[in-house]
């Protein structure tokens, strides 16, 4: 957790200085495209790798598991050719869909051929995933957490003197620049312990199928997301005008992205650790549990600091316009424990490979983000957003929880809910005592929170 934690603020800070530039050497019109591009390159990317980025993890996860070197060394080969055939797809589908995207974004067709040579990016972030999927499954993550430190930094030092000597035109060969130097870094430093085998294209298609299948529900469950913040998006937009828009989307990325580091570090050793014990229940739902004490105690301290320090990192992050979303963050804040507990509990879901429980949860899912956003909104403004954050995940986590206990059959300790229900309380507390003026109670509860958490992670990691 504690090294992810750190690739995550070194990647953060990189994506804040790369926009700083943007902004300062080329002006709104430089980070309106940037924006434009990177949209589109994630959207694309997301929509053309099927999901193979985490699907196949699960896979490589259970071989070395039971320890068969021929059976890991037949998946990773098939893991590297389904990148390359990905990548060419999504690499033709960018080119195809160009002018399509040109019209509907632009208006015109007068950014066709940048589409085009944004499908270069396209195609060299899916060879990277596929690296980065076999180094996270093989549990390589400290050369997992060096290629993506190294790639990112890399990325950022060639961009700099692009955006300063080509201006406006440094966009896209920043994009292309930065998605090569992540490539070029895992293709240099990949797992080399298993010798690629002999294998026909049949062969590569039937050990594949499997990964590919969860991976286009994976993916289907994305979609389902992204689609549901573009509606809020454009309703919010209708109803209240781009400044609101502007508003939001500042408070949801500092609650989603800024609080979720947590997040991200548990997925890459979680994730692969629950796929090699999925078969095994005792085992699992200890593992699930131990996970969500480590992730309850880590995430209270931030999110409390986060509540009790929000207008600082909105003055820093943005600027003092954006003051409006503190209340939103405060109760969004509050929101983030309840995401990290139903993430601990929806990760089982994808290491037992249940893909149609995983569309049908993401769904429903996606359907509580846009009904309870909508009702929010028009009930309490933009504070309602952050209540709406809150309410989303605890519907979602009992949603998950359910799924957990009545279809998996797995249990939870007391212990375990107990954690969760202090960490819950706790800055639950601090976010009514900031909104309510009561700064000095917020600052204390978040100076014993912050204490009880070191005190327990080193322990928890002294005992592991």
């Amino acid at each position: 957790m504690g090294l992810f934690g750190g690739v995550q603020v070194i990647t953060i800070m990189c994506s804040i200085i790369r926009t700083k530039l943007v902004a300062i050497w080329i002006g709104p019109m430089g980070v309106g495209l940037f924006g434009i591009f990177n949209q589109a390159l994630e959207t694309l990317n997301t929509g053309t790798n099927l999901g193979m980025r985490q699907s196949s993890v699960r896979d490589i996860s259970q071989a070395v598991e039971h320890g068969d070197g021929n059976r890991i060394s037949r998946i990773i080969t098939a893991v590297r050719r389904w990148s390359v055939w990905l990548a060419l797809g999504g690499a033709l589908v960018t080119m195809a869909l160009a002018p399509v995207l040109s019209r509907y974004t632009f208006g015109d067709t007068s950014h066709i051929w940048g589409y085009v040579a944004l499908s270069a990016a396209v195609f060299l972030m899916a060879i990277t995933n596929g690296e980065y999927a076999i180094l996270q499954g093989t549990a390589k993550l400290r050369k997992l957490a060096m290629v993506t430190i190294c790639g990112t930094f890399c990325g950022l030092i060639i961009s700099i003197p692009l955006f300063y000597w080509l201006r406006e035109r440094s966009i896209l060969p920043s994009i292309i620049a930065y998605a090569l130097a992540c490539a070029l870094f895992a293709v240099l430093f990949r797992n080399r312990d298993y010798a690629p085998v002999p294998q026909t294209k049949a062969e590569t298609v039937a050990i594949g199928k499997d990964f590919i299948s969860l991976g286009i529900f994976m993916t289907a469950g994305a979609f389902a997301g992204m689609l549901a913040n573009y509606i809020f998006v454009a309703w919010l937009n209708y109803v209240a005008g781009t400044e609101t828009v502007g508003l939001y989307q500042a408070g949801y990325t500092l609650i989603n992205k800024y609080t979720a580091l947590v997040l991200t570090a548990l997925g890459m050793e979680y994730y692969p650790r629950l796929s090699r014990i999925a078969g095994d229940q005792k085992r699992l739902s200890e593992s699930v549990s131990q996970e969500i004490i480590v992730s309850m105690v880590v995430i209270t301290a931030i999110a409390s600091i986060f509540i009790v320090l929000r207008y600082p990192i909105i003055s820093l992050l943005y600027s003092g316009e954006f003051h409006a979303v503190a209340p939103m963050i405060a109760w969004g804040a509050v929101g983030t424990v309840l995401r990290t507990l139903s993430w601990c509990l929806a990760f089982v879901i994808l290491a037992k490979g249940a893909g149609r429980i995983y569309i049908i949860t993401e769904t429903i899912s996606a359907v509580l983000f846009l009904v309870l956003s909508m009702a929010c909104y028009v009930h309490s403004g933009i504070t309602g957003l952050g209540v709406a954050y809150l309410l989303w995940y605890a519907f979602y986590t009992l949603i998950v929880a359910w799924v957990y206990v009545g279809t998996f059959r797995l249990k939870l300790t007391g212990a375990t809910v107990a954690v969760a229900a202090t960490a819950l309380a706790t800055t639950a507390a601090v976010a009514v005592a900031v909104l309510l003026g009561h700064t000095a109670l917020a600052f204390a509860i978040t100076a014993v929170a912050v204490l009880v958490s070191v005190t327990a992670t080193i322990r928890l990691a002294r005992r592991r």
